[in-house]
């Protein structure tokens, strides 16, 4: 490290406040610095912080291992969910031909959508991720179904695999949500989803052109049938899968009214 002018200084969280880091640039005046973020403490902190001038967050790297992942997610899922959802790159190691790699995915893209994703195995070779999930649904039917339970697939996977999707005639149920800017030309048919916990819930669902939309009551369960077209719309800051409705039914609530990733 010495031969590349480059200095390691370890300090504990208590230790990890404004005027130590003050200290640090006056002591070295550093071109750049990488910190090493113990995944037990609270992102927030760091963002909060008052750094010293020059001091940017341009990059966070998650770093999780794949092995032991299932383990964390479903006993410290918030912990996770907080490492996840600031992350720009999510990197899991330890990866081998058994590993859930849908499962990982869904974990990343239902709280991060702009996170890229790494796979590297046990002899530390990398791979992006290409996006590519199997779906429990056929594609090439002539109207897609998709089931109650799948619903969270099929909203991460045509999310990422828009082109996929377009022109194809999807089926699913789905809760009416009525955003004002759609001024009752649009709705969004969807569902609630839990990322975390029961206090963090958020609503997965597409934007759904239809001449019935201002006819519809929020919160009601109707079944769509719809084509998919891909455009822009400010939810996606770029393009997206938008819904064109071809028919819109009543519908009973499904069973499990929260989709569980």
């Amino acid at each position: 490290m010495k031969k590349r002018n480059i200095s390691i200084v370890s300090l504990e969280e208590e230790e990890f406040q404004t005027e130590r880091l003050l200290d640090l640039q006056e002591q070295y005046d550093p071109q750049s610095v990488m910190i090493e973020y113990n995944g037990m403490w609270p992102l927030q902190k760091l963002f909060d912080m008052r750094v010293p001038k020059g001091w940017t967050v341009v990059q966070v790297i998650t770093l999780i291992d794949s092995t032991t992942f299932t383990v964390y997610n479903n006993n410290m899922k918030s912990l996770m969910l907080d490492h996840i959802q600031n992350a720009d790159m999510v990197v899991f190691n330890r990866v081998t031909e058994e590993t859930d790699i849908n499962t990982m995915r869904m974990a990343v893209k239902t709280v991060n959508r702009r996170a890229q994703i790494v796979y590297e195995n046990i002899n530390g070779q990398a791979q992006i991720d290409n996006g590519e999930m199997e779906i429990p649904y056929d594609l090439d039917a002539e109207i897609v179904e998709i089931e109650d339970d799948d619903y969270g697939l099929f909203y991460i996977d045509a999310s990422d695999n828009t082109e996929n999707y377009v022109g194809k005639t999807v089926k699913f149920k789905g809760q009416v949500f009525w955003p004002p800017q759609y001024k009752g030309k649009a709705f969004v048919p969807g569902r609630f989803a839990m990322t975390c916990c029961a206090e963090d819930i958020t609503f997965l669902g597409f934007k759904c052109v239809s001449a019935q939309a201002k006819g519809l009551k929020d919160r009601e369960w109707v079944t769509v049938t719809a084509k998919v077209k891909k455009e822009y719309y400010e939810e996606f800051q770029g393009d997206g899968p938008v819904l064109y409705a071809e028919k819109i039914e009543k519908a009973e609530k499904p069973d499990e009214e929260v989709v569980y990733f």
